[in-house]
């Protein structure tokens, strides 16, 4: 059951009292709770929060991250392409 959010949806959702939304390849998670497990600090999150975080995201890592938290952190889909 994946619902289907618009860039403007996801913009939204850049706080901890409505969810931290981040866009990575057309899919939308909420990293909300993810926060202080974050290796790279809750600081990282927070900066791409409400955005398509892609870039940033491949750069640090792999498609084996991805799937150890996709099942756990996956609210839906863009519906539309997401802008950079």
């Amino acid at each position: 059951m994946s619902k289907s959010f618009s860039v403007a949806d996801v913009a939204t959702h850049k706080d901890a009292e409505s969810g931290m939304y981040i866009i990575i390849d057309e899919n939308v998670y909420d990293v909300a709770g993810f926060v202080d497990e974050h290796p790279g600090g809750a600081k990282m999150l927070k900066r791409v929060a409400g955005k398509d975080a892609s870039k940033q995201f491949w750069k640090y890592h792999n498609e084996g991250v991805l799937k150890k938290y996709s099942e756990r952190l996956k609210v839906g889909t863009v519906g539309e392409k997401a802008k950079l």
